[in-house]
């Protein structure tokens, strides 16, 4: 059992928050992984293609794999407030990670807890002092391609899931609500304790406690406490996949909504102008998502004179007909 020691202070500053880079590193794992989600599905060809890029796979490395469980903190900072700007608030503190937190994180705490060593190059760049701008740039790139349109139905599960809390808190009271986040915590008075394969205990007294529900990550929680200062537990938000906004068989998830309407509009070939003009999107943002559906491989483009006609491949035409059953 693991002990999570608090104070009055602690339970005073307590506060509930969703963290949209947890979120990014939980798709971004099942996407190297090759894995799917029980309730989401497949990640998608967006996010294997975002994986190509240097910086993503370079956050990819620093994830747990073959049944490890731990993850550098540092790639998740405890959301400061909740806020609409949750994400770029994060990115902005990976990228301002002091170099000790790197080099005790990333180089030493997962020669501790991981099955396999960290690769040559992975390792190079933590010494080197470019990995935190680099791991910003990637998570802020993976998040943009594979999870940003889909942020508010994501962000109303876990309001939804901070409403209840709330609510509970109101009526029986802080303890009561740590108690009931999930069968594995438990609230004793003055520690919060989490059952756990090994023991221990952490003094989180004087510190802010942020409890963040999670809708794509483990069914389990998880204690955040290595940077210093900081403390977040998540735990699985209430009735992920309960209602109708998002079924695996919907492609909104897959590439999101702009570009799922896209697609829809592609049945026969339409140049970048045409399609900012039907979609009421600027023209660089329609080009935009055609290069990443292009990217994907779910749309072809051909010149024609002076345009460029796009139209969907027959796998994303797969992907739609899927959507609609």
């Amino acid at each position: 059992m693991l002990t999570l020691r608090v104070d009055a202070d602690t339970v005073s500053r307590t506060r509930w928050s969703p963290s949209p880079a947890s979120e990014s590193l939980a798709w971004l794992g099942l996407t190297a992984a090759s894995g799917r989600h029980p309730v989401f599905g497949d990640p998608g060809p967006l996010a294997r293609a975002a994986l190509a890029h240097p910086d993503v796979a370079l956050l990819a490395d620093l994830l747990p794999r073959n049944g490890d469980t731990y993850t550098p903190d540092l790639l998740t900072p405890q959301p400061r407030a909740n806020t609409r700007d949750l994400l770029d608030e994060q990115v902005a503190r990976i990228e301002a990670a002091a170099q000790d937190d790197v080099e005790t994180q990333v180089l030493t705490l997962t020669r501790t807890h991981w099955s396999r060593p960290l690769r040559a190059t992975t390792r190079r760049i933590a010494e080197s002092g470019r990995m935190q701008r680099r791991l910003a740039n990637g998570l802020a790139r993976f998040w943009r391609d594979t999870l940003a349109e889909a942020w508010p139905v994501l962000r109303a599960i876990t309001d939804q899931d901070i409403a209840h809390r709330a609510t509970t808190t109101a009526t029986h009271g802080v303890g009561r609500t740590l108690a009931a986040l999930h069968p594995d915590v438990d609230w004793a008075g003055n520690a919060v304790t989490l059952a756990t394969s090994w023991d221990g205990e952490i003094d989180a007294t004087g510190r802010d406690l942020v409890l963040a529900p999670s809708v794509l990550g483990r069914t389990g929680v998880v204690i955040q406490v290595d940077t210093p200062g900081q403390c977040v537990l998540y735990y699985p938000a209430r009735r992920v996949g309960a209602g109708r906004e998002r079924g695996p068989g919907s492609i909104a998830p897959v590439v999101g909504n702009a570009r799922a309407a896209l697609l829809a509009d592609l049945d026969t070939a339409r140049s970048t102008a045409e399609l900012a003009t039907r979609s009421g999107y600027a023209p660089a943002t329609v080009s935009y998502h055609l290069t990443a559906l292009h990217r994907a491989r779910l749309v072809t483009k051909v010149r024609a004179g002076r345009y460029v006609l796009y139209q969907r491949t027959a796998h994303a035409t797969g992907l739609l007909d899927d959507a609609h059953d």
